[in-house]
């Protein structure tokens, strides 16, 4: 397995002093984040360290991505935009559904060959209304990354966490039930999983499990944890706003095991990239802290990743 990081924590940063960063700390890869230019919706989101259609539109530029990366020997492990393409506002989706497809054409171009996004979700609607609108927007999507050799890896992150996403969240693809019924839905091989342990440990559902059913969907892997507070849950319950009760942490400093997710990922033949997710509040006071939080993760994970 390769270890990085997804870049959106280095926001200030440019592609460049992302990769010099990565390559001095000894990281093997890094999970690039390419929203829109200028375009930043909430926290850990807006951030650019590619422009995807630059990328489509200057052979030179995109030459200058593939060759500093290898220059600095770091894998690009995906291009990374994790938007709403099912959004109430159409407008909205429109503009998220053509973003993934800009991110496809670069990863194609670069090739890299993964781009890890949302799969999405009216959060006004039920499930069954979502999948029929997945029936509907996805298979386009999926057909266009399939004749261009990507892989599309969706994170299981159910984008539920305060009243902005109340009721239903803005991901649909967040549990193992609605991952068989939008895997029926979309049967293409190179449609899977981002495997995120964290957004299990809220959800009250195993993250060991899933990975055996699941071993030949999982295509990319992140590496944050979470903490739920029990006295804090007590309090407001199971249909309370997520963040009411709980909140992500750096690997290590939560209530995901470890040693028993690598020891499963070994056990299913995961070879992949890894990539840490920093969302950890306690090391954003400065540059420094962010820097070190990337750097005190990789020590910890480096005990189960070699």
């Amino acid at each position: 397995m390769k270890l990085g990081f997804i870049t959106a924590i280095l926001e200030t940063y440019s592609y460049e002093q992302v990769m010099d960063f990565a390559a001095a700390e000894g990281f093997e890869c890094v999970e690039v984040a390419c929203w829109p230019q200028g375009k930043g919706e909430r926290r850990y989101a807006g951030t650019s360290h590619i422009d995807v259609v630059r990328v489509t539109e200057d052979a030179e530029y995109a030459r200058h991505i593939t060759d500093y990366a290898k220059e600095k020997g770091i894998a690009i492990s995906s291009l990374a935009f994790y938007p709403n393409p099912l959004d109430a506002d159409p407008e909205k989706s429109a503009a998220n559904i053509a973003h993934i497809g800009k991110l496809i054409e670069a990863a194609a171009i670069l090739g890299v060959g993964m781009v890890t996004t949302f799969i999405g979700r009216n959060q006004f609607k039920t499930v069954e209304e979502n999948l029929e609108l997945v029936r509907k927007v996805w298979p386009p999507i999926v057909e266009k990354a399939r004749d261009l050799n990507v892989k599309i890896a969706i994170e299981n992150c159910p984008m539920l966490f305060g009243p902005d996403q109340w009721p239903g969240g803005q991901n649909l693809m967040t549990t193992p039930a609605n991952w068989r019924r939008i895997f029926e839905i979309l049967p293409y091989d190179n449609f899977g999983i981002n495997y995120d342990p964290s957004h299990f440990v809220w959800q009250m559902i195993d993250y060991i499990k899933p990975l055996y059913e699941f071993r030949d969907k999982i295509f990319h892997v992140h590496y944050k944890d979470i903490k739920v507070y029990p006295e804090k849950l007590q309090e407001v319950g199971i249909m309370g706003y997520p963040l009411d009760f709980m909140s992500p942490k750096l690997p290590g400093l939560g209530d995901v095991d470890w040693g028993k997710y690598v020891s499963a990922l070994t056990d299913i033949g995961y070879n992949g990239y890894t990539c840490i997710e920093i969302e950890d509040k306690a090391f954003e006071d400065s540059e420094e802290s962010i820097l070190n939080s990337l750097r005190l993760s990789r020590k910890y994970l480096k005990n189960f990743v070699i």
